[in-house]
């Protein structure tokens, strides 16, 4: 390779096998340079590889794609693409699927089906259904069958792929049988059992496959899929007797031995008891519960159909196979034979025998001894103790391979063939090349099919590029090949070859592995994939397409012998089991006649392998390589050593060699030119097109191995570098006039800011001199004006302390003065106040006893007076009459009291009922108000207290205040003694009077506050009370819709198929008895006695109601004609109400059908209506029942109440009727009808049951339509926004010139396909407004097709790389723009919010077609510029961004790095997909279409003209007052 200095490379690392660096210096053929890790290295430039520095930071979907295809190059686009959870790539048609260790459901679902349906391979990222879909188009179209090939190594993830290939090719295949589980899920219920006994650790893999897979897809003439079925290859047997540690058995060995009711029906014990298990040491499997999987196991035999007498057969055949490995033998008395060993194999061999039910004997001699045939007669030979473990080895393998291919044909019988199918899509699941440190003879087969399959994959991958060179029209006859045939003939070839020589070694009975290894050598000395290891006589080394394998042949020998033992099928044949008689069939007589048959395993091997090879040349293959990308299982977690030793297993690296023998490096046009076009781009200007330009530059450019296509130009290997040191080169040169531009730029701001700054120095030196000397003149003037204010406060202040003295000795001499007049004026005081209670108390003593001798005088007159009346009493008792009239008044008092005891009593029960009623509905709102009300009046608890002690206080102060007012007037009498005393008290009351005022205030604020918190509180309860009103008008709501539904449930119960005949007949009371007269009669008002003639009047009345409807209803039978035509023809609209709608709404109220308990024209207009939109033009026919269906639902919903059948209708009598019916506008034949009208003159009908149907039937018939309607609009749009997703290529490529030209900024013009959406949705518009439809259900439309073109774009823009461009982002941006305008002309009634629902694709568009994304933190990301979208929506558009206009980066790796750590959190809890899905809900009810739906009145609507001839529609028309 040439390299130049500063050129990016990668350089073989031990631990990464690859790391980056840069050369720095060369010398000779070596060169040195600094890796990623700053370490410095030299090596020779033969083993440094080229490197894009310009690699997408989210690596190619396809390798093809890569600048340089090589090792490296493919091993890190690998790991960058997983570190984005992009688990699949391509290889031009191989894919390559590395495995997650993680759920990603977002790329399984059936909007991702949906998207790979029928796409063009390579259109969309890459994929598993890509590949499958493709196999499927490919069946389809050319009629042969197809095959994939699922390869890679344990733990790769081969088995969940073909689970998920199975699953697509279901569902676009569907089913031709009516069968309800699909072939997806009978096949994998198969799964578990194939896996118990099929499976098996290795040292890898827990639950490595050690068989080959083959499901064959079978599918009919149209494509539909009519049987499936499993074929299997390569079962390892001699796993059964031979394991090696830490590996183990077969998984159902173990889980037999889990099974404690099977261990003691067939005598187990634990897995190391037993010589076939304990052959290592791993029993268990971590996580894994062999007890579980064994209840797993038995459903598995449940689903498909084995029986439980078979189950237990399987069983007690596997019991069979573990006690016949502990059976030991031992020389016997003769020379060269055998016996039992002891007791413990006895015991062992007894069980054998009686669970494969045959002869104990006949077992011992079989496996003992051997019949040999001749012509004399039968001779019976023993066999020494090595013979005999080889015969019971030989047993056990036989048996068991008998028992999985009985089990694989008992899963085909339940799946289903198709013996007739000419077309399949086979799905190959096989295990992957092998290599461990000892590799014995599973490895050399299980490599050995791998090579055979790489040749295949190789002449595959040869083809696939000779039809691109083809479709391209290029030369390439002179491109060499690579094949591995040699490896093939050295290990397969006869007579001389490594399975010939292993065969012929196995037929001599003293043949050793050394002298089969000596001939093998000796015959294969010389060859080229056959080496000899140095350390080692026995082992040999194969290079392999994969690499060097040593291989250990000390149990070559044993492995590959498989005898067929005549006297084994003889044993098993007999057996009393059905099941295993069943297995082991009689053998014809020509078989039977030799007893020691050798079977070579290799050549058996090799044998199947040849079958299977057939079977895939005779298909169409597809190829799936599946890579684990670290040995722990974990998730993000790449080890580049074993996944690049898995590429070269998979073979994947052998396709690029492949490759690379041809044009390795294939670019478009464009994309050549928008890197290279720089070099020349006078040439790139010049030119017509594309191609011409290509060829003008590589002319220029004097390249030579190079060839153009039609679409692409092909580059040999390495011609990618020279013209990349040539863009490097030219790029240097731009760089190096750049920063010589910039230099001068830089030196001349610098020179600038330095005179500027001179310039601001001077002028600041300047101004700090001239503040000096100002400051120095202010201190002067400062300091002599602080001189004369001192010396002026120094007098001042002497001349005040002079006069204050003279005014204080004044004072004290006048108050000297003061004092003596006040002493003289208090003593003159005090005496005449001492007088003047003296002469008070004198005169009270004179007052008070003349008062005590008038009370006396006054008694003694009274007791006289009351004697004398007291003597007149007792004569005026003595008279009779006077008793009488005593007693009548009191007989009058009693009356009177009784009677108002009685009212009062009628009173208080009155009260006390209504009372009652309030306090039940009272209590329920204080039993919730409560809790908060307890928990207030704590709070008002605490502040009563308070305010009880403040009052308690005051009350003190109060009483405090009483008592030293008393001993204040008490004590008046000795003041002169107690007159300082006096003073002191009165000081006391003041503070105690102060102290009380400032408690009072304490009190006034408590109450002020605990007013505010119970206006708080009242607060609450008015909330609670509003709370309270709107659940009762839900809960009133409520109860109307489960009256509804109780009035459906019981008519459908009480009508019976035979009510119709005997009606008539039944008794009254009976008919009556359950629906009619007993509700009446439950509700009638308290306050109306139940009379007799009422009753009889209501039985009457309901009577010739119900046998009116009846008559009327049949009377119109022959009208559903006439119906049926309104229906049928358009009658059009008259003032923009549809004349169908209210035609059929009138008839319905005239023919009293919404009150008839039976009739069946509900179910006409239903049928009419349905089998109407099921044929004609839908375009038509939809809007204009849209509008039909709509307006007849909101006359129903408005007019008809659904409580006519179980609750009381308010009926009125007659002369009501016909007064209110004078009153109405309606006609006095519709005033009869039995409704009832509201304030507003809306008539309310009482529905009965079909009514309520028939609305609830309307209702569904309108969702129907509006759907219709949706999905149709879907359709029709879907495939105008595949196109509008995606800018033309033509577009496209003449912006990027356009943008690499001087004057070259245009903008991308505006592409047809937008248009075409506009002309869509006015079309759409137009349809509904011509036909009426209510702007409800308009804005509820447009709204769903805009959030449909949010959805489908904002999803493709998510699954395709090419979309997340900044180019393709100013393009969808301008569409975004018309749809906007279309809304704004659309107006806010037709439209609504459909702007907000391209919220999702706005956001990602904008963040498309912003240029400093690296400068946006994840904050401004997440909280300004996408709120909508998600973190993990963000994270793929981040690492999917690719700039091919001006060249600009993604968002910042720290950003990355962020969204990835948040996306990883996200995944652990949940699994939503970062895709959209589409609501296919209606959105909306009848409620809602009732409330925006204005009022109509069908009565304004007039007649079409053939209605107005028909005699029995003249109560339509409409009449002049």
């Amino acid at each position: 390779m040439n390299v130049r200095k500063g050129a990016k490379v990668w350089v073989e690392d031990l631990d990464l096998a690859w790391v980056e660096a840069e050369v720095v210096d060369i010398t000779n053929k070596h060169v040195i340079v600094i890796t990623s890790q700053r370490k410095k290295l030299s090596t020779s430039s033969s083993k440094v590889h080229p490197r894009d520095p310009e690699a997408e930071h989210g690596g190619v979907d396809d390798m093809t794609k890569l600048a340089y295809l090589n090792e490296p190059g493919v091993l890190y686009n690998l790991a960058r693409r997983y570190a984005l959870n992009d688990i699949y790539t391509y290889t031009g048609s191989i894919l390559i699927a590395v495995n997650p260790f993680t759920k990603l459901p977002h790329l399984y679902n059936t909007y991702m089906m949906e998207q790979y349906k029928g796409a063009p391979f390579g259109e969309l990222n890459p994929h598993v259904f890509a590949v499958a879909d493709a196999s499927y188009r490919a069946m389809a179209s050319e009629g042969r069958s197809q095959s994939i090939l699922v390869s890679g190594e344990s733990g790769a993830g081969k088995t969940e792929t073909t689970k998920l290939i199975m699953q697509y090719l279901t569902y676009v295949g569907g089913r031709a049988a009516g069968d309800d589980r699909t072939v997806e899920q009978q096949v994998l219920e198969s799964n578990p059992l194939l896996e118990a006994f099929g499976n098996a650790r290795t040292v890898r893999n827990d639950n490595s496959s050690r068989f080959g897979k083959f499901v064959e897809i079978q599918f009919d003439a149209s494509g539909r899929i009519s049987g499936a079925a499993i074929r299997t290859y390569l079962l390892e047997r001699s796993r059964v007797v031979q394991i090696t540690d830490p590996e183990r058995n077969y998984h159902c060995f173990y889980q037999l031995c889990a099974s404690p009711k099977d261990t003691e029906k067939y005598k187990l014990g634990p897995p190391n008891t037993f010589h076939y298990l304990n052959q290592s040491k791993t029993y268990e499997l971590e996580g894994v519960s062999s007890a579980e999987e064994y209840i797993k196991t038995r459903r598995a035999m449940d689903i498909v159909g084995i029986n439980f007498d078979d189950q237990e057969a399987i069983f007690r055949t596997l019991a069979a196979v573990l006690h016949l490995g502990n059976i030991e033998f031992s020389p016997g008395r003769e020379h060269d034979s055998s016996t039992i060993k002891d007791q413990k194999s006895n015991f062992h061999l007894q069980t054998a025998a009686s669970l494969f039910m045959c002869d104990r004997k006949l077992l011992v001699a079989t496996l003992c001894t051997r019949s040999i045939q001749t012509r004399e007669g039968t001779i019976v030979k023993a066999l020494d103790c090595a013979a005999a473990v080889a015969s019971r080895d030989a047993l056990a393998k036989t048996v068991y391979s008998r028992l999985f291919d009985w089990l694989v044909e008992k899963i085909n019988r339940s799946v289903g063939q198709d013996p007739d199918s000419r077309m399949q899509i086979g799905v190959l699941d096989i295990y992957g090349f092998e290599c461990f440190k000892k590799n014995s003879f599973e490895q050399f087969c299980i490599n050995f099919a791998n090579e055979k399959l790489q040749q295949h994959f190789n002449e595959h991958v040869f083809k696939m590029e000779q039809e691109e060179y083809s479709k391209e029209e290029i030369n390439w006859s002179y491109i060499e090949f690579i094949d591995n045939q040699d490896v093939l003939e050295l290990i397969e070839k006869k007579p001389v070859g490594i399975i010939a020589l292993l065969d012929e070694a196995c037929m001599f009975p003293k043949s050793t592995h050394e002298t089969f290894s000596t001939k093998l050598f000796q015959s294969f000395g010389r060859h080229q994939r056959l080496e000899k290891p140095k350390f080692s006589q026995t082992d040999f080394t194969v290079s392999h397409y994969a690499g060097k394998v040593i291989y250990q042949t000390d149990s070559f020998l044993d492995k590959n012998r498989d005898y067929v033992v005549v006297e084994h099928s003889n044993l098993l044949s007999s057996s009393k089991c059905p099941f295993i008689a069943g297995l082991f069939p009689s053998l014809p007589e020509e078989s039977s006649k030799s007893s020691y048959k050798f079977s070579s395993v290799a050549t058996r091997f090799k044998q199947q392998l040849q079958a299977l090879m057939e079977t895939l040349n005779s298909t169409e293959p597809h190829y799936i390589r599946c890579v684990k990308p670290n040995s722990y299982n974990r998730p993000q977690k790449f080890e580049n050593p074993s996944v690049l030793h898995q590429l070269r297993c998979g073979g994947v690296l052998e396709a690029v060699r492949i490759s690379l023998a041809g044009y390795p490096t294939r670019r478009t046009y464009v994309e050549f030119l928008d890197r290279f076009g720089l070099i020349a781009p006078e040439l790139v200007d010049g030119s017509p097109d594309e191609q011409t330009a290509t060829g003008r530059l590589l002319d220029k450019l004097k390249l030579e191995n190079y060839q153009l296509g039609k679409n692409k130009v092909f580059l040999r290997a390495g011609q990618i570098a020279v013209l990349d040191a040539l863009r490097a080169e030219v790029l240097d040169n731009a760089a190096k006039t750049i920063q010589g531009r910039y230099r001068t730029f830089i030196a001349r701001r610098s020179y600038l800011l330095t005179r500027d700054a001179a310039i601001m120095l001077q002028a600041y030196c300047r101004g700090c001199l001239a503040r000096t000397i100002y400051t120095i003149k202010r201190r002067a003037a400062a300091a002599i004006s602080i001189q004369k204010y001192a010396r002026c406060w120094l007098l001042r202040r002497a001349y005040l302390r002079v006069r204050l003295a003279v005014l204080l000795i004044q004072a004290s001499i006048r108050a000297s003065i003061v004092r003596q007049k006040f002493l003289i004026r208090k003593e003159e005081r005090a005496a005449t106040m001492i007088q003047a209670q003296w002469r008070m108390w004198k005169a009270y003593l004179a007052f008070r006893l003349y008062r005590n001798a008038s009370i006396t005088f006054q008694c003694a007159r009274r007791r006289v007076l009351a004697k004398r009346e007291l003597r007149r009493l007792k004569r005026e008792a003595n008279e009779a009459g006077a008793l009488r009239e005593a007693k009548n008044k009191l007989q009058k008092n009693l009356e009177d009291l009784t009677w108002r005891l009685k009212l009062e009593k009628r009173l208080r029960t009155s009260v006390e009922d209504t009372k009652a009623a309030e306090v039940t509905k009272l209590q329920n709102a204080l039993c919730g108000l409560q809790s908060e009300l307890d928990s207030a009046k704590l709070v008002s608890l605490t502040e009563r207290k308070q305010n009880s002690l403040l009052q308690s206080q005051l009350e003190l102060l109060t009483k405090e205040k009483l008592t030293l007012e008393n001993k204040l007037a008490c004590s008046l009498n000795c003041i002169w003694m107690i007159a300082g005393d006096l003073q002191d008290h009165c000081v006391s009351i003041d503070s105690l009077q102060k102290t009380a005022k400032t408690m009072q205030q304490e009190l006034l604020k408590a109450q002020k506050e605990s007013e505010a918190k119970i206006h708080k509180l009242q607060e609450v309860e008015a909330k609670y009370m509003q709370l309270q009103q709107n659940l009762h008008s839900f809960e009133e709501k409520l109860s109307n819709l489960e009256h509804e539904n109780q009035v459906l449930r019981q008519q459908a119960l009480a009508v019976s198929p035979t009510s119709n005949l005997t009606g008539h007949s039944k008794p009254l009371l009976e008919k009556f008895s359950d629906g009619h007269l007993l509700p009446h009669m439950n509700q009638m008002s308290l306050f109306e006695s139940p009379i007799p003639s009422k009753v009889v009047k209501s039985i009457t009345h309901s009577l010739s109601e119900s046998r009116r409807s009846k008559i009327t209803a049949e009377r119109h039978q022959g009208n559903h004609e006439f119906l049926l035509k309104c229906i049928t023809e358009d009658l059009g609209f008259t003032n923009g109400k549809p004349v169908a709608a209210c035609i059929i709404y009138k008839s319905l109220l005239h023919w009293h059908a919404f009150e008839a308990e039976r009739t069946t024209i509900f179910d006409f207009v239903i049928e009419g209506i349905n089998n109407l939109l099921e044929g004609g033009d839908q375009a038509k026919i939809l809007p204009y029942w849209l509008s039909n269906a709509s307006t007849l639902l909101c006359l129903l919903q408005r007019n008809l109440r659904s409580n006519g059948y179980l609750g009381t209708p308010q009926r009125r009598g007659l002369i009501g009727r016909v007064a209110h019916g004078l009153k109405s506008p309606l006609s006095s034949s519709s005033s009869l009808l039995g409704g009832t009208f509201s304030d507003e003159g809306t008539r309310h009908v009482d529905a009965r049951y079909p009514a309520i149907l028939f609305k609830q039937r309307l209702t569904a018939c309108l969702e129907k339509i509006f759907g219709l309607i949706r999905d149709n609009m879907k359709k029709e749009i879907n495939p105008l926004l595949t196109n509008c997703i995606q800018a033309p290529k033509a577009t496209r490529a003449s912006s990027a010139r356009a943008s690499k030209s001087p004057g070259g900024a245009s903008q991308l013009s505006l592409s047809s396909h937008w248009d075409s959406i506009i002309k869509f949705l006015d079309s759409l518009l137009g349809r509904l407004r011509e036909n009426h439809v209510p702007s409800f259900l308009v804005r509820k439309l447009v709204t769903q097709i805009f959030l449909f073109i949010n959805i489908q774009l904002f999803n493709s823009l998510l699954l395709r790389r090419e979309c997340c461009s900044f180019s393709n982002g100013e393009y969808v941006k301008s569409g975004l723009a018309e749809l906007e305008r279309w809304i704004n002309d659309a107006s806010e009634d037709y439209a609504g919010t459909s702007w907000h629902e391209l919220k999702y694709i706005r956001q990602a568009v904008g963040f498309l077609v912003i240029h400093q994304k690296r400068k946006k933190s994840l904050d401004e990301i997440t909280n300004e510029l996408c709120p909508a979208l998600t973190v993990q929506q963000l994270y793929r558009i981040s690492t999917m961004y690719w700039d091919d206009k001006y060249g600009t980066q993604s968002v910042s790796n720290e950003v990355v790095a962020s969204m990835r750590e948040i996306v990883s959190k996200e995944q652990n809890f949940t699994s939503n997909s970062f895709l959209l899905d589409d609501d296919l809900s209606i959105p909306f009810s009848a409620e809602d279409l009732s409330k925006a739906i204005p009022a109509i009145d069908p009565a304004d609507v007039e007649l079409p003209p053939f209605l107005r001839e028909i005699p029995s529609f003249q109560f339509l028309v409409r009449h002049p007052e």
